[in-house]
């Protein structure tokens, strides 16, 4: 067989063995996932991301390309797809104050929404990972298309398909047809397979402060058949939101951020439907809050229950401030109480939460026994701030599941609107402190100088 031969075998070879791939480990919602499969390569790196402004730099790209993960994960705010306007107190439209009368978000076009799509889809950086890696992925509010919005947003049907649009969804796929983007995902062969659940926390989703429905009866009836359905080593649900950490409990009444906490019942029914499921090796990621941490729930389902929050690619909360503020920043993020963020020594700050751009990051070391499994939150360099490492048969069944007796707080057991009024309010409470002690010294400071000017004068008279 002749050079020319060979090559043209081999590449007939590579064709056919990237067919099988790209036809064998994705399945959209409502499919078969693992049927009629003739290889399935092994997936040992994953990496995830939200919160990417399609009109900001994004050399972050180059630390998750350099990662070489085999599939990457959108959760949400994939673009900027809503128009936020300026503050005005005062004015026609004011859109902050108590006497605000016009929304501070608005909806753009269909049109607009499409061209900052194809904005984020011609990125250099994320083109590079498109051609090496797979892509999958949900969105939140703003490519969904408007801040805080659930089920009342009129415009969810049009701007789901410039989603599936943008990660190249097939036109016969079953996410096209449905109400809701959520879908699922098989990668890896028997044994050592990889199930990934996207879920969908926009279209259904009832009003912030009703304590509603999430996901909406019909996605909860397709996440039961999932979780009920074949057994894999690992469980990845992908969450545009976080699912473990209710930190509003303990910002309000400064902020307040949106999280499955905010509704209670819900996230209690997810927890048990793991737990009734008897699904193991099932971790969370999760986006939104444009900052990174892990956080841990051990008392839910009989093995200890991670969400790895990786938020965001360009935005983040010490971008949004002066870089002299970031170390203010950095103070609240430790003196903000929290029952379930993981706190290691290894984490690049005290507080073990990360405010500048970053990526998501997993590992799993099957060639090791036991398996083990590595959740990391990177920096723009692909530098680990936080994360965690443990044997994947941690995420099995120990039996019973811990409980708390009443008036006791356990770390990563106790929830964090249970903590003590003292403690979850600390925050509120310096804020007014530091506040009500700053106008106290800016009035002495008023009566020390009017005092002093009376004396002046007084003295001026005399003379």
């Amino acid at each position: 067989m002749g050079k020319r031969s060979r090559w043209l075998w081999w590449m007939v070879v590579a064709v056919g063995v990237v067919g099988v791939v790209a036809t064998g480990t994705k399945s959209g919602a409502g499919e078969g996932e693992g049927k009629g499969k003739v290889l399935e390569p092994l997936v040992t790196r994953i990496a995830f991301g939200s919160c990417a402004n399609q009109s900001a730099p994004q050399p972050i790209w180059n630390a998750i390309i350099d990662f070489d993960p085999q599939v990457f994960i959108w959760l949400g705010d994939n673009v900027y797809g809503d128009t936020k306007r300026p503050f005005k107190l005062f004015g026609k439209e004011r859109t902050i104050g108590p006497w605000k009368n016009a929304p501070r978000f608005i909806p753009s076009s269909p049109k607009e929404l499409e061209s900052r799509y194809q904005k984020a889809k011609s990125n250099p950086g994320y083109s590079r990972l498109r051609h090496t890696t797979q892509v999958i992925g949900t969105w939140d509010d703003h490519d969904y298309g408007l801040n805080d919005a659930g089920k009342e947003f009129a415009g969810k049907i049009t701007n789901q398909k410039l989603l599936l649009d943008f990660l190249d969804e097939p036109q016969d796929s079953p996410r096209r047809n449905q109400e809701g983007v959520y879908t699922s995902y098989m990668f890896g062969p028997v044994g050592r397979q990889i199930k990934v659940i996207l879920l969908d926390t926009r279209y259904h989703r009832d009003p912030l402060r009703s304590d509603g429905s999430v996901l909406g009866s019909s996605q909860w009836t397709w996440l039961e058949k999932k979780l009920n359905g074949p057994k894999s080593a690992i469980t990845i649900i992908g969450s545009s939101v976080q699912v473990i950490s209710n930190l509003s409990a303990t910002t309000r009444p400064l902020f307040s951020l949106e999280s499955w906490g905010r509704f209670p019942k819900e996230r209690d029914r997810l927890f048990k439907l793991i737990a009734d499921t008897k699904r193991e090796g099932v971790f969370f990621i999760s986006g939104d809050v444009h900052f990174g941490e892990i956080s841990r729930y051990d008392c839910a389902t009989g093995y200890p229950l991670y969400d790895v929050t990786a938020s965001g690619l360009t935005q983040a909360v010490e971008k949004a401030v002066p870089h002299v503020f970031s170390l203010i920043v950095r103070f609240v993020a430790w003196l903000t109480p929290t029952t379930m963020r993981v706190i290691s020594t290894n984490c690049r700050f005290r507080s073990c939460t990360y405010g500048q751009p970053n990526f998501g990051a997993i590992e799993i070391d099957w060639s090791t026994t036991p398996v083990t499994l590595k959740l990391e939150v990177r920096d723009i360099v692909g530098y680990p701030v936080t994360g965690v490492k443990f044997p994947l048969v941690e995420l099995q069944s120990r039996g019973s599941v811990p409980s708390v007796k009443a008036g006791e707080h356990r770390r990563h057991c106790s929830l964090e609107v249970n903590l003590p009024w003292m403690i979850k309010y600390r925050l509120a409470i310096l804020f007014y402190c530091s506040v009500s002690a700053l106008l106290l010294a800016m009035i002495g400071l008023a009566y020390a100088a009017t005092l002093a000017f009376r004396l002046f004068l007084h003295k001026c008279k005399l003379d």
